[in-house]
């Protein structure tokens, strides 16, 4: 098979199978992974994309041949991956998955020991360049052995102990794993705590006969809604195919944009470690940081990407960091993202509270109401941003932390160009006003697009 660099990306490789991720590709990744470094013990799992055996297989031959030990966990979710090179103490990690793209592409993500991600700033262009070359010294002698290993057990008891299991309600929760592989993990949970959960196309499956699980995308949220309103569920939680992502629906099956739960999750830390930091990302910022400095936190913005959140937690050793992506980290989940952990959370909070979530959410939803991010295809992305910074930045506060961000007094809009495609990402907020935000939101939008 012919290898091609385009699956590589600012974070991870990921593409179409098997013209530009495929099983020669991932051979050349395990060699180059160990001859970068120097790894002795590596874990490797996949999802449930159909192609993700064969990838593992190669990917697995390629670090065993540079003398490396393989430590195969099997199907998975990403964050297994995070915490298996963690917990086992391994020099690294590599999950087979292209996370909510469509079914005909896959990809990997890597890791260092600790979980430490790899990403384009900090090896992985390294691995492009090795893996484009192919020049590689000859097999190890003798190659490393492959160990198959459940991680689950420990992997569900480290979740659970986030929560106190007894304090929580007997809710009643929809648990929409989208065919990805979060149905059994779901499964195993459900065995330990006091509540009710649905299941929704909850069996592994890389033909996504409901469609491609990404929650994010509108047309793919009304199953979980539907479902909600139906059996007259408490919550509702969907799921990406890798299920590091978790997304909420309120008991009428309204969905909850990301942005809360950022705040919610905020400030069940902050009452557990007063004082603490809390990371977040430029989009949408108003509500977290009124949320984290009501409870006696620090904010600390953080540019948007896993790597740089990761990063940024570990230099201010903060507790908890979310994007409004729905990506959420944890201090003591090796600063990585997790969706189990937002499931298993936002019970207890639900629990504790006594409340449905439509009346926790009500709030803060009236007062910082968001557009949502927004994408509109662009033919010169750098040249909108100029346009639009020349026009709003006099008579704003300009932020750059990432894209453009212009602030006033009672809105605020946040731009990002995309790493992969000519699409502009567009987030509007203000200060309580519906048709201010809608108004603002319509007046970017017809210039970005004109």
């Amino acid at each position: 098979m012919e290898i091609s660099n385009q699956g590589f990306g600012a974070y991870d490789i990921r593409g179409i199978y098997p013209t530009e991720v495929n099983e020669t590709l991932a051979y050349r990744v395990g060699r180059a992974f160990v001859a970068l470094l120097g790894a002795k013990r590596v874990a490797v799992g996949h999802d449930i994309r159909l192609s993700g055996p064969a990838i593992s297989e190669a990917l697995t031959r390629g670090l065993t041949e540079a003398g490396c030990d393989v430590v195969d966990i099997g199907q998975c979710g990403t964050e297994m991956i995070y915490f298996a090179t963690a917990h086992w103490q391994l020099d690294g990690g590599i999950m087979v998955t292209a996370s909510h793209n469509p079914k005909n592409y896959n990809g990997m993500k890597l890791v260092r020991e600790g979980a430490r991600p790899i990403s384009r700033d900090t090896g992985l262009l390294d691995v492009e360049k090795a893996v484009m070359a192919g020049d590689f010294p000859p097999p190890a002698a003798p190659p490393g052995k492959v160990e198959r290993c459940d991680v689950t057990d420990p992997y569900v008891e480290h979740l659970l102990s986030y929560i106190d299991v007894k304090a929580l309600k007997p809710l009643t929760v929809v648990a929409n794993t989208g065919n990805g592989a979060g149905g059994p993990i779901v499964a195993a949970l459900a065995k330990r705590l006091p509540v009710k959960i649905l299941p929704l196309y909850s069996e592994p499956d890389g033909n996504f006969p409901h469609g491609v699980p990404n929650p994010l995308l509108p047309d793919n949220r009304e199953s979980t809604a539907r479902a909600v309103r139906e059996t007259k569920a408490d919550l509702g939680f969907a799921w990406d195919g890798d299920f590091d992502r978790c997304f909420l629906f309120d008991e009428k099956g309204q969905f909850i944009e990301g942005y809360y739960i950022v705040g919610f999750l905020a400030q069940a830390f902050l009452k557990r470690h007063p004082g603490a930091k809390i990371i977040y990302d430029p989009r949408v910022t108003w509500n977290t940081i009124e949320i984290v400095e009501k409870m006696g936190g620090v904010p600390v913005m953080c540019k948007s990407g896993h790597a740089f959140i990761k990063d940024r937690m570990r230099r201010e050793d903060a507790v908890y960091g979310g994007e409004m992506s729905a990506h959420h980290y944890f201090r003591d989940f090796s600063f990585c993202d997790s969706g189990m952990l937002v499931f298993l959370l936002v019970m207890e909070l639900v629990s504790e509270a006594g409340k449905p979530l439509s009346a926790l959410m009500a709030e803060r939803m009236a007062k910082f109401p968001c557009s949502g991010e927004i994408n509109s295809t662009v033919a010169d992305a750098p040249a909108v941003l100029a346009a639009l910074e020349k026009e709003y930045g006099p008579q704003g506060e300009v932020n750059k932390v990432d894209g453009l961000s212009v602030e006033f007094p009672t809105w605020r809009f946040n731009l990002r160009m995309s790493n992969t495609e000519p699409v502009i990402r567009l987030n509007v907020e203000t200060r309580g006003d519906e048709a201010l935000l809608r108004e603002k939101t319509e007046e970017l939008l017809t210039k970005i697009r004109r």
